[in-house]
């Protein structure tokens, strides 16, 4: 049986997403739930994908909450001629001791922010899977495990696409979000404009540490989430799946089952069993930072656009009709009745 959550625990991990939040608005206008996403998947203990044009501080956002969390942060720009062992390390000849000895790459560090990841080839990615999946690296003969916490955060562009290559579904699945960053409001870019591109100077305090994000992790884990919630998080996930059978699951009933046949000709393969993992993670941080206790069905709604996007495959059919995947999610959404 569950232990019950320590209340001063549980206001500590609350108050501490508060000083996030304020501590990244010191140097990042807006972009709110970009902020959230990044720090519900930190909490949450996945990776993120950030997509957004250049210029919208995506690698600012990423850098200001590794000094806010002090852990140890390393930047890999990603480019076609990239290597794997320019990201994991390799092994380097020693001539005075006749022997090979080990250096270790960027990816050794919490924090790695792999700067426009479609950029580099598929070996390289293949590299990086291993890290993502395993947090782990191979290097040699030998396997080495990496620093924990261990977070990848990485960025593409989504309109310039020459010299680009496409992220394997494998890969996207790791990530437990993808979180589009939108153009700021004309309120929020006056602000920007005022700063004058010196956002990157403004102190920041530190607000997390190791000892806390595993406090929030051990409180996450006492989130309770109902059966009937579950149910709904797998019917979400199994309508996405065009040949897959939704009758013997609770809430999926025959409105979402008629629904099937719209959505299913647009989506070419749908989301694996580790997307419920990370919509039940997600909407319990989500709930955590409601200050509940409990999961409601509205913070499944709130994280299932960032968590399924990238983890559909949609059809020739869906880019004619100029369908993308949150229209996609949303529809799901709407088909999907409540627990």
């Amino acid at each position: 049986m569950e232990k019950e959550i320590n209340e001063n625990d549980f206001a500590e991990c609350r108050e501490a997403a508060e000083k996030c939040r304020a501590e990244v608005a010191k140097r990042v206008v807006g972009q709110a739930n970009v902020i959230d996403g990044i720090l519900c998947a930190i909490v949450a203990g996945g990776h993120v994908l950030l997509e957004g044009v250049p210029g919208l501080a995506k690698t600012l956002a990423v850098r200001t909450f590794a000094e806010i969390s002090g852990l140890e942060f390393k930047r890999i720009q990603f480019t076609p001629d990239l290597l794997p062992a320019d990201l994991t390390g390799t092994l380097i000849y020693e001539q005075h001791s006749g022997k090979f000895s080990v250096r270790k790459g960027p990816v050794f560090t919490n924090v790695v922010f792999a700067d426009e990841i479609n950029r580099a080839s598929a070996k390289v990615q293949s590299a990086l899977l291993e890290a993502m999946a395993e947090k782990q690296v191979t290097i040699g003969e030998d396997t080495y495990k990496l620093p924990e916490p261990f977070f990848v955060l990485a960025t593409q562009n989504p309109i310039e696409q020459e010299g680009t290559y496409n992220l394997p579904e494998a890969e996207l699945d790791r990530f437990l979000m993808k979180i589009v960053v939108p153009y700021p409001s004309t309120k929020e870019e006056v602000e920007i404009v005022k700063t004058c591109g010196n956002a990157h100077s403004v102190p920041v305090q530190k607000v997390f540490s190791e000892s806390l994000l595993k406090k929030c992790r051990a409180v996450l884990e006492r989130i309770v989430c109902d059966e009937k919630i579950i149910e709904y998080i797998v019917s979400i996930v199994n309508i996405t799946r065009p040949s897959a059978d939704t009758q013997g699951l609770h809430g999926a009933g025959q409105k979402s089952f008629q629904g099937k046949s719209e959505i299913g000709r647009y989506i070419n393969f749908g989301a694996s069993p580790r997307a419920g993992i990370a919509l039940l993670q997600c909407a319990k941080v989500r709930a955590l930072f409601a200050g509940r206790s409990f999961v409601l069905p509205d913070d499944v709604k709130n994280v299932a656009c960032e968590v399924l996007r990238h983890r559909l495959v949609l059809s020739y059919e869906a880019a004619a009709a100029g369908v993308g995947a949150d229209d996609i999610i949303k529809k799901i959404l709407e088909l999907t009745p409540l627990p």
